[in-house]
């Protein structure tokens, strides 16, 4: 009866040791992107901070995912430096 109850013991405790951690989908989504145009294909219009107000001389872009975590890690890519990297309409 014991050596049932340490086997069952000991297999639990392994099988504590394969957990992985799993990342939230804001994480996963936090991602640098090579260019615009790979950043395009997840974020149609750009990614902004919240807050941000395109520049342009025409009509501005307003639907961008906003974002301040993913804009961070592509902020080389705001070349008018509104807060906004990649924006198109």
């Amino acid at each position: 009866m014991l050596r049932q109850i340490t086997t069952a013991v000991c297999t639990v405790a392994i099988a504590g040791v394969g957990v992985v951690a799993v990342t939230s989908p804001a994480e996963a989504a936090s991602k640098t992107y090579k260019n615009c145009t790979a950043l395009n294909k997840d974020y149609k219009h750009g990614v902004g901070k919240p807050g941000a107000k395109d520049k342009t001389s025409g009509t501005p872009v307003t639907n961008f995912k906003r974002s301040a975590k993913i804009y961070k890690k592509n902020k080389k890519s705001d070349r008018d430096k509104d807060g906004i990297a990649c924006e198109k309409k």
